[in-house]
Parts: C-alpha cells; structure tokens; sequence
C-alpha cells in the first residue's frame, strides 16, 4: 500500500477514534442522561461527572486519554515510514483524533475541550515533560479546586518544560501549539474565574458552566 494511502487512512481512523464521546456514552448508559443538555453542554469528564459523580470523572477521563494515546501509539507498529516521517506521522495523528475530540461528527460537531484526548497524546510523544504538566495539574486543582484552571495551568507550562527538558525541538512546537488550542478553548472559563462565578470541582449543584 502506497505510504500516502496509510497515511490518509491512519488520519482518518484518528480523527473517528478521537470522535467517539464517551462523556456522552458513559452519562447516557448510567443515567439515561444526554450530557449535552445539563451544566455547560460540554462533552467532557468534568461535566459528566456532576451529573454521573466524582467517580465517573476518572472512568471517562481514562477513556478520553485512552483515545489520544492510542493515536499516537499504534502507528509504532506501522511500516513504511522512515523514524522522522513517523515522528510527523504520529502527532499529525494525534492532532487529528483531537479535533474529533473537540468536533465529533457523531455529535453534529459539537464535543468537549481537548484536555483528556489532549493529555493522551502528549503523554505519548512527550511522557516526561507530559508527568511534570500533570503535577502541575494536579498542584493547582488542589489549590484552586478549578478544574479548567488546572488545565490551562498544564498547558501553559507544557511547552516550556518539553523545551527544557531537551525533547526534540518539533515536538516541542506540537506541545506549545496543543496547549496553545486547549487554553483558546477555555477562554470562557477564565472569564468565568475573573468573574468569580466558575464553579468549583466536582459541584453537583448550579453546574452550569463545566
């Protein structure tokens, strides 16, 4: 098969791979729920997890992960490709199963934020500069009990960690452009923080804007 050919079939499967809404499965299944209908409508483990609880966030963030990584991973096995060109290959294909991620097209393009879909794919291209962002997730979610602030904190320190750290200077690029996309996402969220009426962690109640 011509490498162009298992390329555009590789981005393909990504993107559907990366489209699959498990916030949206996982509510529906247990609770008879469409999540887009409660708290922000935002197709993500966050706002799933005020409708199904806390315990559900880890079940659908570990399935969203899952996804991402799994682009990235599985073109290891691919023949073909010269290391650079799989090197290309694989975060072209993580990009793409985040965009499906953020715009399923099983849910008329309208799908979560990126962090968890997001978080597999970095951790796969860059797992040690990935470990310190999650620290750094983990740090400030502690501190500010916000689950979007955390992540724009992860994001933002992604990239200059991966430089540091002496990851090659295009996944460097991948990663300060991945969180760049994540932190644009949430620009409403830290209007919200400014404003002072973001909600906290894990709130079941007024869960309106996840």
């Amino acid at each position: 098969m011509p490498p162009w050919v298992l390329a555009a079939l590789a981005l393909a499967a990504s993107y559907l791979v990366g489209a699959v809404p498990f916030a949206f499965i996982v509510t529906k299944a247990v609770k008879g729920v469409d999540v887009r209908t409660v708290g922000s409508g935002n197709v993500g483990a966050t706002n799933a997890s005020r409708v199904l609880g806390r315990k559900w966030f880890m079940v659908v963030f570990t399935l969203d992960f899952a996804k991402g990584a799994a682009a990235v991973l599985l073109f290891a096995l691919l023949p073909g490709f010269a290391d650079d060109d799989l090197t290309r290959m694989r975060m072209a294909c993580g990009f793409t199963s985040i965009v499906g991620h953020v715009f399923p097209v099983f849910l008329g393009f309208r799908g979560g934020k990126g962090v968890a879909t997001g978080a597999g794919v970095l951790t796969a291209l860059a797992p040690v500069p990935a470990l310190c962002a999650f620290g750094a997730f983990g740090v400030t979610l502690f501190l500010s009990r916000w689950v979007s602030l955390a992540s724009v904190v992860a994001c933002g320190v992604l990239g200059p960690i991966a430089w540091a750290y002496g990851t090659p200077g295009e996944i460097v690029v991948f990663c300060t452009c991945v969180g760049a996309l994540v932190i644009l996402l949430h620009k409403k969220n830290l209007a919200r923080i400014a404003a002072g009426t973001e909600p906290k962690v894990f709130q079941k109640k007024d869960a309106t804007h996840a």
